[in-house]
């Protein structure tokens, strides 16, 4: 019993000693008892420098009242994902999104143990931007008679390349909605142009001369997205500074929220109070500030769906839904196929110094009878890697990617679900859909597996095995 035990106690050991978050844990009197690997790179500390000592002696900058792990011995309660941040006595700025619990045994607190997330580098890059967002916006409130804002949409409605009529109308429906102040709800596939749209609708607005500023809602998690998109004040919790939100920052101009339902939802409700009353607080501030920031959002789900699952709140839908754009898939608009295709050749031949005048009829007649779950930006990015491998006029089968020239996803059953032509073995169908849609929510997810993990409702390991064993299999 007691070797059972002894066993148990190394694996619970090395399981904790493999995940990829920091596990600290302290006993009732505060001294660390656990601190796996990944904690101390965070730290910037080795375990023995911290195994052994009180936390106090280890992190000079925290006291009884800003540890967490004390403040859970004290009150016997958690504290869910907590935003940090403290200075080790290396003098190492470390900035984590913690959440402590209390160790019980006997109906006794004995001690407790804080989850920590790395945000060190990530906090690093927001704040550059907003700082460099903030200069920018200053420069550009000073400079009389400048014509275009610094921070600025890119795209106008004479870019969006279609012949559809479906996409037409959108268009024209976008221009019109321009000329308003009204928020606007896009939703359409991954890669269907929701940017695109809205950097247009900006660009067509009276505010085009006024900041764009645009932030991915699912990029970040809560505790850092609630002060980035309405700042924060000194002393809010450890370690935050004076900073603007990008509320502040596009006042006057507009604030595209991408995979709005992504947003936790209490932060929607914020959201939905800066829409209807037009003020901002800054976290941990009393102090109310009034913005003009006209708000465009999209989904890459339909906004419904995402209500009946409890990720968009319907009060929240229906402030921004005042106009609504539903944009179609690639599959949906198969005559802008060959003008896209056309028109990425064009983009390539002129980036590459390339001479290739099109595709030949095979490759067409694939391009046709794929089901482009990628969208429009699968297609280009099919054409690039086929004109990477180019070796005369014509882009021919063997340039396309495998799973295109295979014919894996051709055709598109009624569920939504796009299905090879033939029947294959059920094996390499299941294979070849799993990978599509880890590669497509890491894509949405900008490579965060965590964040792509909670896409696909699996856990994380779970993704990261998979993604090892799709690199296994590339590598083989």
């Amino acid at each position: 019993m007691e070797r059972e035990a002894r066993e148990m106690v190394e694996m619970l050991r090395a399981i904790l000693a493999s995940i990829d978050e920091g596990i600290h844990a302290v006993d009732r009197d505060g001294i660390t008892i656990y601190y796996n690997d990944a904690v101390a790179r965070l730290d910037g500390l080795d375990p023995q420098e911290v195994i052994g000592k009180h936390i106090l002696e280890v992190f000079p900058s925290l006291n009884n009242g800003t540890s967490t792990l004390l403040k859970v011995i004290e009150t016997g309660e958690r504290i869910p994902d907590l935003p940090q941040m403290y200075t080790n006595y290396r003098g190492y700025k470390v900035h984590t999104v913690n959440t402590t619990l209390p160790i019980v045994s006997g109906g006794k607190v004995i001690g407790a143990l804080e989850v920590a997330k790395d945000l060190t580098r990530l906090k690093e890059l927001n704040e550059k931007l907003i700082d460099l967002q903030a200069q920018v916006v200053g420069v550009e409130k000073k400079a009389l008679g400048k014509k275009k804002s610094p921070i600025e949409a890119r795209w106008t409605f004479d870019e969006i390349l279609t012949q559809d009529r479906s996409m037409l109308l959108l268009k024209e429906l976008g221009a019109r909605a321009a000329t308003t102040s009204s928020p606007v709800l896009v939703f359409g596939e991954t890669g269907t142009g929701k940017e695109l749209f809205v950097q247009s609708i900006h660009n067509a607005s009276p505010r085009r001369h006024k900041p764009f500023i645009a932030q991915n809602c699912a990029a970040l998690p809560a505790s850092l997205l609630e002060g980035l998109l309405f700042g924060t004040v000194k002393g809010s919790f450890t370690g935050a500074e004076n900073r603007p939100g990008l509320f502040e920052l596009a006042d006057g101009g507009t604030l595209f929220l991408d995979e709005i339902n992504s947003m936790p939802l209490e932060l929607q409700a914020k959201l939905l109070r800066v829409l209807q009353e037009g003020i901002v607080r800054r976290v941990g501030d009393t102090k109310v500030i009034e913005v003009d920031v006209r708000v465009l959002a999209a989904t890459n789900q339909n906004p419904l769906l995402a209500i009946e699952q409890g990720h968009l709140r319907s009060d929240l839908y229906y402030r921004l839904n005042v106009v609504s754009l539903h944009l179609p898939s690639l599959s949906e608009r198969p005559d802008d196929i060959r003008l896209l295709v056309r028109h990425f050749i064009d983009k390539f031949n002129r980036k590459f110094g390339l001479q290739v005048l099109d595709v030949s009829p095979e490759v067409f007649d694939r391009f046709h009878a794929y089901g482009w779950p990628g969208n429009v930006r699968e297609l280009e990015h099919a054409v690039e890697g086929a004109m990477n491998l180019a070796d005369g006029p014509y882009l021919r089968m063997e340039h396309l990617p495998w799973h295109i020239r295979e014919g894996h996803f051709a055709a598109k059953a009624e569920g939504g679900i796009t299905l090879p032509h033939g029947v294959r073995p059920l094996r390499e169908v299941l294979d070849n859909v799993e990978s599509a849609l880890i590669e497509q929510a890491m894509r949405e997810t900008g490579g965060n597996i965590q964040q792509a993990a909670k896409l696909l409702k699996v856990p994380r390991q779970t993704l990261q095995y998979r993604l090892q064993k799709g690199q296994k299999k590339e590598q083989d």
